[in-house]
């Protein structure tokens, strides 16, 4: 079962996992869509109740493995400008799964996290963007409730962008 724990952006575990993140997109990036643009986070947007980091716990192999505990993934929310309707938003940044622990239902679990972690600070729609050459992760996106809307954003990486109202009682 993972764990998830609040850590800095530049912890050594979250950056080690962000630097995986970031060579992956590199690496994996439409070429018709032109580079990557790497964006490091900043540290000040996810701390309590603006935001948090968390990196999940657990060996990405699966408890059968026999491998150590390692962090297996990561994920922020931040809060970013007011919906047009004045709803407060929070948004999901640099969402990572490491390969081994990918399909095993971590993501998602990772994303209810996120989730909950936001209601709690208060949010009433969460948002994300993303890129159309991550199938995966839009299909967990979808599959989680999220429906594309207007880009909130001006992301050169991004070419979808989500939205989910957060529901009464989301803890």
């Amino acid at each position: 079962m993972p764990r998830f724990r609040e850590t800095d952006v530049s912890s050594p575990d979250a950056a080690a996992l962000l630097t995986e993140y970031f060579a992956e997109r590199e690496s994996t990036f439409p070429s018709a869509q032109g580079s990557y643009t790497t964006t490091l986070p900043d540290a000040t947007a996810f701390v309590p109740p603006s935001g948090v980091f968390v990196v999940v716990d657990g060996d990405p192999a699966g408890p059968d493995s026999g491998s150590p505990s390692a962090a297996s993934a990561c994920g922020g929310i931040r809060l970013i400008a007011p919906s047009a309707s004045g709803a407060v938003r929070y948004e999901v940044k640099h969402l990572f799964v490491r390969p081994a622990g990918r399909a095993r239902g971590l993501g998602r679990a990772l994303l209810d996290e996120l989730e909950r972690r936001a209601a709690a600070f208060g949010a009433g729609e969460i948002v994300l963007d993303t890129n159309d050459s991550l199938a995966a992760a839009g299909g967990l996106y979808r599959s989680a409730g999220y429906r594309k809307i207007e880009p909130y954003n001006a992301n050169p990486n991004a070419t979808t962008w989500y939205g989910k109202t957060v529901q009464e009682g989301t803890t």
